[in-house]
């Protein structure tokens, strides 16, 4: 059973007392009981429908300066990649210029934006490797306007291995996005938003991401295994302020593959919420055939399906990181 250190807790702005942890999914699943709950899939839906119909044509703020967004969760099958993309996706239909920087071997997130990662094409790697400066290697969305996208492509499962050789191996990513940044500053071109999509691992490649990162989004899914890690990702994370990121918030919680109609759903996003408090979205992502299938076609769920509830969710879910406010806590505060 997972147990909440101290130190970890009171690194949040809404954080719980002392007494109150994070509950497991098994102490969640033993506790199912109470009143059944009358909000029904069917009428969130419905008020989501016209919530986001009613705003479609409006345009979001831009951000005083880019935010950089780390998309990170130790345990894989949680919705990193799906939820980078269709985020970023969503924020460019809302006439934003969001980049998605893939960091995952594996290249999903190269694949949902139809951006070429096949072999010999320059993507990240050759970022790490000093090869190239990371505005050298930036594709457009043939799809979406305003959307982009760094590649991974195979060369990138080795760099874990060449980079343990390598001098500040941890701080790669970040010296090539901090003069991609300062090269961008101020002109209209500039990204309002950059996502960077990590593997589902804790290894060099993540903590690059977490030193080159401002904040950090954490997607959490809503079933009985969510939960396990979550202490040892946060331990994770406050071990990387401490030694090589200060500045490093968690700044964003997102539940994905929400069930309505499972009471294990609500009790995992009960206490989801109630140690994360106000870093947690209102807007939950449903879980969604149409959000699984995109990628097959090389799209994300904006252009596979956009009506659809996942669309509809991720729409209002940009809409809510737009106006959100930003974590400012650091473990100095704590």
């Amino acid at each position: 059973m997972m147990r909440s250190a101290e130190p970890e807790r009171a690194s949040f702005g809404a954080a719980p007392p002392p007494t109150q942890a994070i509950r497991t999914a098994a102490e969640i699943a033993a506790n199912l009981h109470g009143e059944p709950d009358h909000n029904t899939p069917l009428a969130r839906e419905t008020a989501l429908r016209i919530k986001v119909t009613t705003r479609s044509l409006e345009k979001l703020p831009a951000p005083p300066d880019t935010r950089v967004l780390v998309v990170a969760n130790q345990k894989g099958g949680v919705g990193k990649t799906t939820t980078a993309v269709n985020l970023a996706a969503a924020l460019a239909h809302y006439q934003l210029r969001v980049l998605v920087v893939d960091l995952d071997p594996q290249g999903n997130a190269s694949t949902a934006m139809g951006i070429e990662h096949g072999h010999g094409t320059p993507g990240v790697y050759e970022v790490l490797s000093d090869e190239k400066q990371l505005a050298d290697v930036v594709q457009p969305s043939a799809d979406i306007p305003g959307l982009y996208g760094v590649p991974a492509t195979l060369d990138l499962a080795g760099a874990e291995i060449e980079l343990v050789s390598l001098v500040a191996r941890e701080s790669r990513l970040r010296r090539g996005l901090d003069a991609f940044l300062e090269n961008s500053s101020g002109v209209p071109e500039r990204f309002d938003y950059i996502f960077i999509d990590c593997p589902p691992s804790l290894g060099l490649l993540t903590i690059n991401a977490l030193v080159a990162g401002r904040e950090m989004l954490i997607p959490i899914q809503c079933e009985y295994y969510a939960l396990e890690g979550v202490t040892q990702l946060l331990h994770n994370v406050e071990m990387i302020r401490a030694h090589l990121n200060p500045a490093l918030t968690i700044s964003t919680v997102i539940l994905t593959m929400y069930d309505g109609r499972t009471r294990l759903s609500s009790g995992v996003a009960d206490s989801v919420r109630d140690h994360f408090g106000d870093a947690v979205l209102h807007t939950v992502i449903p879980r969604s055939v149409r959000v699984s299938e995109a990628p097959s076609y090389g799209q994300t769920v904006m252009t596979y399906d956009p009506g659809s509830t996942g669309a509809l969710s991720y729409l209002e879910a940009a809409r809510e990181i737009a106006h959100h406010p930003i974590a400012t806590h650091s473990p100095e505060e704590s």
